[in-house]
């Protein structure tokens, strides 16, 4: 069915077609800039590109480590234990927050401890990972979901608990039971802290995992990372951070998209 559209609502349309081209623009011309700033000053000498590599450095590295077969086997040890990290603490996460949601006495006993949790350098459990999950990805998942479920329960928590009390009452003035009220309003009017919440979390996983692979890994950007500045391989070191970067910067894309369909849904 072809939708049409006043003159006044076309015309805002192409406003905001030319805006979101000219935001485009402008992020593809900083990040241009930015890079060939840093090629000039390394090319010119006046930054010592032994210390501060350069895009050209980092893009022949990287084709290297492809060439040899690294790369991909690299980028796909720690894209798993990411992803897997990040799903099984937003899983855990949502489910606690429920928990401490539906039971008001649970949440007062354990709301402090949660709180200390969320405190605790995480790194500082380093030694003790090792020894309860090995030298493996387990060690490394295992951190990630560390880092990331206090994050995901305390967020989820919060928007559940600001649910509108007015609404609540409502429902069950109306014989809603609890399963309905949480089905039909809490959990709807969390949404935009739970895609938030996701934002927050794709930045903790990463954390997480790289975290873990400083640690204790033989594979993986982490590793790449650490081994780069034991030898010194400072382009090493670079290229593994860049895509590093670019690896976080899809994961976060996908959850903007996800965003999108769960609002677009909402609304239809």
């Amino acid at each position: 069915m072809k939708h049409t559209f006043s003159e006044e609502h076309a015309r805002f349309l192409k406003k905001r077609r030319l805006r979101l081209c000219l935001i485009w623009s402008l992020r593809i011309g900083l990040l241009a800039l930015l890079l060939g700033l840093w090629e000039l000053v390394t090319a010119c000498g006046w930054v010592d590109p032994f210390l501060m590599s350069s895009p050209s450095r980092i893009a022949k590295t990287i084709v290297t480590l492809y060439r040899e077969n690294n790369l991909l086997y690299h980028v796909g040890v720690t894209l798993f234990e990411t992803v897997v990290g990040f799903a099984i603490a937003v899983t855990l996460g949502c489910g606690i927050a429920l928990l401490l949601w539906w039971s008001d006495t649970l949440r007062s006993v354990l709301e402090p401890y949660i709180v200390v949790l969320n405190a605790l350098p995480k790194i500082a459990l380093g030694p003790l990972i090792i020894i309860w999950c090995g030298t493996g990805s387990k060690a490394i998942i295992f951190m990630t979901v560390l880092v990331g479920i206090i994050v995901a329960i305390l967020h989820m928590l919060s928007a559940f608990i600001a649910t509108d009390k007015n609404k609540i009452l409502l429902l069950r003035s109306m014989g809603a039971r609890k399963t309905q009220i949480l089905r039909k309003l809490v959990i709807p009017s969390s949404l935009a802290a739970f895609i938030s919440m996701l934002k927050v979390a794709v930045g903790m996983a990463w954390i997480g995992s790289i975290m873990g692979e400083y640690i204790v890994s033989k594979a993986g950007l982490g590793y790449l990372i650490v081994y780069g500045g034991q030898v010194f391989k400072l382009d090493l070191v670079m290229s593994a951070t860049f895509l590093l970067c670019a690896l976080a910067a899809g994961m976060y894309f996908l959850v903007v998209l996800l965003e999108k369909i769960l609002v677009k849904n909402a609304e239809s």
